[in-house]
């Protein structure tokens, strides 16, 4: 029997992964907050569901978008915005914390949480991260996803998989584009994390595979958390200067004289893990 896959949150991310799960013979419940996106996800052959979380309850179906589900892939981004949001305000917090009841209700046995290596935060100097590094977030973005991913991974009714995606690239979006023609820009010496969507799509799809074999063989637990974010790591300044040029944009210009901060992510557990090779460059 096909294993049947629920992706909350059929967005830039969401949608392709449905379509590619598709693919690959698995049976896909998908949810908008959109009624006009049901439409899309029906004809791609997703079994579309209008569901809306909010802070202390859920609009739409939820019990049917989860049922017999095998695996729940949750891929819905804060959206907070630094300026306006406090640490009082745990609105994504609440969110999941929403969610979580209807989990435990539902078949789901295996969740797979889509955060960021935001929560990492950015440091002088420069260093290395890996899984094992302590989160820092600097962001409150950042801080919620660190509660968020706690709360699905220490609850005892199901299992989740968290992978920490760096800067989404795809070819409708570059960060450049907003950059482009900018001045005074910091940290032009900082290592850039990114990562491509197709091998977003093919890290949870790896992920999924090994699931499945540690069904039968036992080698493998769910429970993990991964870094995804492409092993290259050009300087801030150098990157995007080279997409600027590709791109025929303007160039950024950066403040030189100021010190950078930032980090180097490690997607080294992807690889040795996973056994994963990405396949596009950043």
């Amino acid at each position: 029997m096909n294993k049947k896959i629920s992706i909350l949150g059929c967005g830039w991310l969401g949608l392709p992964l449905a379509k590619s799960l598709l693919s690959k013979d698995y049976e896909v419940n998908g949810s908008t907050t959109s009624e006009s996106k049901l439409e899309v996800l029906k004809n791609a052959g997703i079994l579309p569901f209008q569901v809306q979380l909010e802070e202390h309850k859920i609009i739409g179906n939820m019990e049917d978008f989860l049922k017999e589900t095998d695996v729940l892939i949750i891929d819905i981004p804060p959206g907070l915005r630094k300026e306006t949001s406090t640490s009082n305000e745990m609105t994504f917090v609440n969110k999941v914390k929403t969610l979580i009841p209807f989990i435990k209700k539902s078949d789901v046995q295996k969740v797979v949480f889509v955060s960021s290596t935001s929560v990492y935060g950015d440091d002088f100097p420069i260093v290395e991260v890996s899984e094992d590094t302590q989160p820092n977030p600097d962001t409150e973005s950042g801080k919620q996803l660190v509660i968020a991913e706690t709360l699905l991974q220490s609850n005892p009714h199901f299992k989740t998989t968290v992978i920490r995606f760096g800067g989404l690239l795809g070819d409708d979006r570059h960060p450049v584009k907003f950059l482009a023609g900018r001045t005074n820009i910091e940290n032009p010496e900082a290592p850039v994390n990114m990562i491509q969507r197709e091998d977003c799509i093919g890290i949870i799809e790896e992920i999924l595979k090994h699931s499945e074999a540690s069904e039968q063989h036992d080698n493998w637990e769910w429970n993990q958390t991964f870094n995804a974010v492409s092993p290259q790591h050009p300087t801030r300044k150098a990157y995007y200067h080279k997409k600027a040029n590709i791109l025929n944009l303007p160039l950024p210009t950066f403040a030189e004289n100021s010190e950078s901060k930032g980090k180097i992510i490690s997607s080294k557990k992807v690889e040795t893990i996973l056994g994963y090779s990405f396949q596009k460059e950043i």
